[in-house]
């Protein structure tokens, strides 16, 4: 098969044999971090001992180049495994549970899963107090945009059960899944015919295209880490439509593994350190800065890995108007101690769109620029007819 991919005399074959390159190189640098784990100790000595991996995780992306296989290996390994190892090193994040096998290590560390604990026993002490007593005795821990998370701390070193246990909240049905996947093929469908449509159409289909591909793509990595490791992986989206706030939006409902990345990673650190020179009320808002801020530079970087085009910044400007307004969002709720809500009914179209339009005026123009829909397209037709040509020989030596 010798299509061209996006790239003059970049060939199909030779992305194939990049990809398993660099997932191999990915694999050996975990075993390495595995297993040096266990003699050098965490903090700046282990930071050090895992720096060179990810600045190599920075790198490999860079020999990929087709949209599926390039964008997808970037944000795994450049943003997800990266992330999950620099928390490694001070004994964070999910990759610290004492019972990790080897493999569920390396999956944990490229893809978007999450260690649930069982809860501990019920003694008669903790019987007799209420929840709602707990939760005012211990307060849960914040997510990236100030709700509060029931979830579990990932780091189970002391008590708990022994052996992670991978859930996945509010599983999406098959039919659902189905159902986007039509849609999918409808829109590219409706994407051939592109130079007769309006560009603001364009940037409408360009948008669902994003959301429902990322959803299934994350979805199939779902089933495969299902079916080999047995492990669940988190759900990317919570019916980002329904949302009647930029705190629901960001925090509860649109790209949870992003979200769920830069809490441990950015926004808790940030919020203690702000803590101790603003109180704990207002140490919110400069954490929430900085979270839209790294997660600015970290679409921008993966922006570059899918175009290798010089970055015009929208992408920051996007996230920085976001963080901007989720803050006065903040500061008004606090200030009003929630007394003013907005009904749902008005709240729900005013947030989505406010993301809509934002997305459509910084966001969405990069996609286009980058040509990940067109070069999409020109992919899954060269992996088509690969399968054409090869499936009727396999079948002709399975016959003999």
């Amino acid at each position: 098969m010798e299509g061209e991919i996006y790239y003059p005399s970049y060939t199909l074959e030779r992305e194939i044999s990049n990809f398993i390159k660099v997932w191999i190189s990915v694999v050996v640098s975990l075993c390495y971090c595995y297993f040096s784990a266990k003699f050098i100790p965490k903090g700046m000595p282990r930071l050090f001992s895992i720096i060179p991996i990810v600045s190599l995780f920075f790198a490999l992306p860079l020999k990929l180049h087709s949209a599926n296989l390039g964008a997808n290996t970037a944000f795994f390994i450049a943003w997800l495994s990266n992330f999950k190892l620099l928390l490694f090193a001070f004994d964070k994040g999910p990759l610290s549970h004492p019972s990790l096998s080897l493999p569920h290590f390396i999956a944990i560390a490229c893809f978007p899963i999450r260690i649930r604990q069982d809860p501990p026993p019920k003694s008669p002490s903790n019987q007799e107090k209420s929840p709602k007593s707990q939760n005012r005795n211990h307060p849960s821990p914040l997510d990236q945009a100030g709700h509060n998370s029931q979830d579990p701390p990932t780091n189970c070193r002391n008590g708990g059960n022994p052996h992670p246990r991978i859930t996945q909240k509010g599983r999406t049905s098959i039919r659902n899944y189905a159902i986007k996947g039509v849609l999918v093929a409808l829109l590219f469908r409706v994407y051939n015919y592109s130079d007769h449509i309006h560009p603001k159409a364009n940037l409408v289909i360009s948008g669902l295209l994003m959301y429902f591909m990322l959803e299934i793509i994350l979805a199939n990595a779902a089933f495969v880490a299902r079916a080999i490791l047995g492990l669940e992986l988190e759900p990317p989206f919570n019916e980002p439509y329904l949302s009647s706030s930029l705190q629901d939006f960001w925090g509860r409902r649109w790209n949870l593994v992003v979200s769920r990345t830069l809490r441990p990673s950015v926004y808790d650190p940030v919020l203690g350190v702000s803590a101790r020179f603003m109180g704990r009320k207002w140490a919110q808002l400069p954490a929430v800065v900085c979270t839209f801020l790294v997660s600015a530079l970290m679409h921008e970087l993966i922006f570059y890995y899918m175009g290798r085009t010089q970055p015009t910044w929208e992408i920051t400007w996007f996230f920085l108007l976001h963080g901007a307004c989720l803050v006065v969002e903040i500061v008004i709720k606090k200030v009003a101690k929630d007394r003013y809500r907005l009904p749902r009914v008005i709240a729900m179209p005013m947030t989505v769109g406010f993301v809509m339009g934002t997305g459509f005026w910084l966001f969405i123009p990069q996609l286009l620029r980058c040509k990940v829909a067109a070069r999409a397209f020109e992919e899954y037709a060269l992996l088509g007819a690969f399968v054409k040509e090869v499936v009727p020989g396999v079948v002709k030596l399975t016959i003999k």
